[in-house]
């Protein structure tokens, strides 16, 4: 009789919306925390946005941030207990638009957390409006007309900000299929190996469906990371041991 496997960190079924990629980005999180046994050591850091969702079924510690400020946060927490291992998880609109000066400050310091951020291209908890994330020509509430770059700039790529910086870890993933859905745990594992080994800061992004907020089927939701949204938003590993691996 086939098992159905869940990590012991999945205390309750998540609450995101059918079709939304956090709940396997979850899953995965909590996968690698117990596969390397640090499920008793990790603070997680969770600050305004759909992740915040998690603070009720994820079964490790918590921090709850003021909006935008987990990286903040989470560096308190790691400079006090350094044996811990200290991640940040937050979507786009949360860690790069009102956040995005302690998400990079966190880099430029080359604080040694690992930070986790979904893209979805969208701020999602308040109803879809346009996130820096957004691509050009896409509608959301606050562009109903489709983003226009040269009114509101070009979509941000966080690790092209981040590349040049003396970080330890950075890649991009994505959870359209199940064979990048792997690549996301073996990135998120190296992350997180990356910070108990000192190091440095180690940051994966992953792209993520919103079906609700993209008004789309979650299959077409799919269809349109793998068609579009891959060509602003190359996966792959950018950073590694410190050293650029696209140079």
């Amino acid at each position: 009789m086939a098992q159905k496997l869940i990590p012991e960190l999945l205390v309750e079924d998540n609450k995101f919306c059918p079709g939304c990629g956090h709940g396997i980005v979850n899953r995965v999180l909590a996968e690698v925390l117990e596969e390397l046994g640090l499920a008793d050591k990790a603070v997680g850091s969770l600050a305004v946005g759909c992740g915040c969702l998690m603070m009720d079924t994820f079964g490790t510690d918590w921090v709850q941030a003021p909006h935008g400020r987990a990286a903040a946060v989470a560096v308190g927490v790691k400079r006090v207990r350094p044996e811990c291992c200290v991640f940040t998880y937050q979507g786009d609109g949360d860690s790069l638009a009102i956040g995005f000066s302690e998400t990079m400050y966190a880099a430029i310091r080359n604080e040694n957390i690992t930070a986790i951020i979904v893209n979805n291209g969208i701020f999602g908890m308040t109803g879809g409006q346009m996130a820096p994330t957004s691509l050009p020509g896409q509608r959301t509430t606050t562009s109903p007309k489709g983003r226009d770059a040269a009114l509101t700039g070009q979509p941000l790529n966080i690790i092209n900000q981040m590349k040049n910086l003396p970080v330890g870890y950075l890649a991009r993933g994505s959870v359209d299929t199940a064979k990048e859905i792997n690549k996301v745990k073996k990135y998120i594992r190296t992350g997180i190996e990356t910070q108990m080994k000192g190091g440095g800061y180690s940051m994966i992004e992953i792209l993520s469906p919103c079906p609700t907020n993209w008004k789309m089927t979650l299959q077409n939701s799919l269809d349109h990371i793998r068609s579009t949204v891959r060509a602003t938003y190359p996966l792959g590993e950018f950073v590694k041991d410190g050293e650029r691996t696209d140079a």
